[in-house]
């Protein structure tokens, strides 16, 4: 065969050759993306799960500071309200 000839098989051989490692590339894009979407997807879970736990965890936390604080404001206010009785007492001269 002549030089064209086999110019041409040689060609033909490397289009072949390209035209298969393009699809393997694309066939590993393709997986590369769908294993980057299950673990896009896992972290996505795992972050709502542990957001559902904090927050489970803070709503608690809030709870008993407010009992706590209830609590102080209480004692606060029945502290405020014995010392404004003993000083009405004394100012209206009923001093037990």
């Amino acid at each position: 065969m002549g030089n064209l000839t086999d110019d041409m098989t040689r060609l033909r051989g490397e289009v072949d050759a390209l035209r298969g490692a393009r699809g393997a590339l694309v066939q590993e894009l393709a997986r590369g993306a769908r294993d980057l979407a299950i673990t896009v997807s896992l972290m996505r879970a795992d972050f709502a799960a542990a957001h559902t736990a904090m927050a489970k965890k803070t709503r608690r936390e809030r709870g008993s500071y407010v009992a706590r604080i209830n609590k102080q404001v209480g004692r606060m206010r029945k502290a405020n309200a014995a010392d404004l009785a003993g000083a009405s007492r004394a100012w209206f001269g009923n001093v037990k």
